[in-house]
């Protein structure tokens, strides 16, 4: 064997190395980096959350309607839609309507 088959040998087995490897990096599902984010634009508060391990919820706060919209995204199917909505107006009258818990020993 001269050196020019045997060099051709070993760069051949390399390039089955490093694509066997990059096979293997791209097939393993990728994690989640965005969840518990929350960001601020204007009058919009944003936040994503999981909802299982193929669905991603968004929530989007309008704070000059004091609404808030619950959107899911499934991945497998790459569908996003809305899940809820609530008044946040009517959400915080009802805390303050209701009467708070006396805990013994507090005044």
């Amino acid at each position: 064997m001269d050196s020019k088959n045997l060099t051709i040998g070993i760069l051949s087995t390399t390039a089955v190395i490093l694509l066997v490897g990059l096979i293997v990096i791209h097939s393993r599902p990728q994690p989640v980096y965005a969840s518990g984010v929350g960001v601020q634009a204007g009058d919009y508060v944003m936040g994503v959350g999981r909802f299982d391990e193929r669905t991603e919820m968004l929530y989007v706060i309008d704070s000059t309607v004091n609404g808030m919209n619950v959107y899911l995204y499934d991945f497998k199917s790459g569908v996003l839609g809305i899940s809820d909505q609530v008044d946040l107006g009517m959400l915080r009258e009802r805390v303050r309507q209701a009467t708070p818990i006396q805990r013994p020993g507090r005044r």
